[in-house]
């Protein structure tokens, strides 16, 4: 939960309508005066004023100025999300914000290098850096610099609000989601921005078709999934399907594990439950694919995300707990390979066969 409601009061609408005319009028100081009470509005409003309060919200974003508190707007459009407005219609000028920040951010680091060398570490992401010094050592107009320095800064605050829509619609991820990935990882990257919940929302796969080859039996199986956040959750769904289902041997995960990895409520706090892992999980080329890591990372062969299964080298446990909270992850077989399909398969991984 991005902000904590207090009792009711001003009419949320109202305050919105306010805020509105202000932007619209380019009135700094009633745009303030306006803002500070919109956050104070929210705090204090019923869902169902924040339904219909989100994607005003959101569509106020392009006209807040990059210098000022945009993404603390962006929050409050989150909140509302959070609350139950429709993520859909809140998306694009919230994940247009983080965009712009990303590549903001790459841009101070870009002049930083330039100007001081290779060798010198970047600043960390504080606004106590941000005096003429720096806005002289970035070069360009000033108000070009600032913005840059606050993208740098302020890029994180963005993540709260990029959540709320990315965890909760498919579609806001699918239209979305693939033109940030690569900045976020860029500049994650860089080691001075925590970001790693933004990198994995923006890599959930949806409607996703993989190939997997379960190496011990030498069968092949075609499993779509959808909405899984790291590949702990990716194991236990395909252990469920695959040795739940009675397709290969082995142990399957508990009821409960499964439960936790597909519920569409959201979770409600870290249970205790522990996953057991069934499968080493393989790229084509025999590398490792690490739990830790997200379903993107199973490299794509004529057309399919290719993911080998061989058995454990060691025993693996895990909280069960999935690791996007509002996001409930799928896998349904949709069918078993025939021998001839499976073996074309397995022809395409570092040993050729299966067994």
């Amino acid at each position: 939960m991005i902000f904590k409601k207090k009792p009711k009061a001003a009419d949320l609408g109202a305050v919105i309508s306010e805020l509105e005319q202000a932007v619209d009028a380019r009135d700094g100081a009633r745009t303030e005066r306006a803002f500070t009470a919109t956050l104070n509005g929210l705090q204090q409003a019923a869902d169902t004023e924040c339904v219909l309060a989100g994607p005003r919200l959101a569509a106020l974003l392009p006209a807040f100025p990059p210098t000022g508190p945009r993404p603390l707007l962006a929050t409050a459009a989150g909140f509302c999300v959070e609350s139950g407005a429709d993520p859909v219609a809140c998306a694009e000028p919230i994940l247009d914000g983080v965009r712009q920040s990303l590549l903001d951010a790459l841009e101070f680091a870009r002049r930083w290098t330039a100007d001081g060398g290779a060798g010198q570490e970047l600043p960390e992401p504080d606004q106590k850096i941000i005096d003429d010094a720096l806005l002289t050592r970035l070069g360009g107009d000033t108000y070009e610099a600032t913005r840059l320095a606050l993208a740098w800064c302020s890029v994180e605050d963005w993540q709260p609000p990029a959540l709320a829509v990315l965890c909760r619609s498919a579609e806001v991820r699918r239209r979305l989601a693939s033109a940030l990935l690569p900045a976020c990882r860029d500049l994650e990257a860089l080691g001075r921005h925590d970001l790693k919940c933004l990198a994995y929302a923006l890599a959930v796969l949806d409607d996703e078709p993989l190939i997997v080859l379960h190496r011990p039996t030498g069968q092949g199986f075609e499993v779509r999934i959808g909405g899984i956040g790291d590949n702990f959750q990716l194991h236990t769904l395909l252990a469920h399907v695959l040795v739940g289902g009675g397709h290969v041997p082995g142990a399957a995960p508990s009821a409960e594990s499964v439960r936790l990895a597909t519920d569409p409520e959201p979770a409600r706090g870290r249970s205790d439950v522990v996953a057991i892992g069934a499968f080493e999980l393989l790229a084509p080329d025999g590398e490792r694919i690490w739990n830790e890591g997200l379903p993107d990372d199973i490299p794509v062969v004529e057309g399919y995300r290719l993911l080998v299964l061989d058995e454990p080298t060691y025993r693996r446990s895990w909280n069960a707990d999935r690791f996007f909270p509002h996001l409930p992850g799928s896998a349904e077989l949709t069918r078993v390979l025939t021998p001839d399909e499976a073996q074309t398969w397995f022809a395409r991984t570092s040993s050729g066969k299966e067994g």
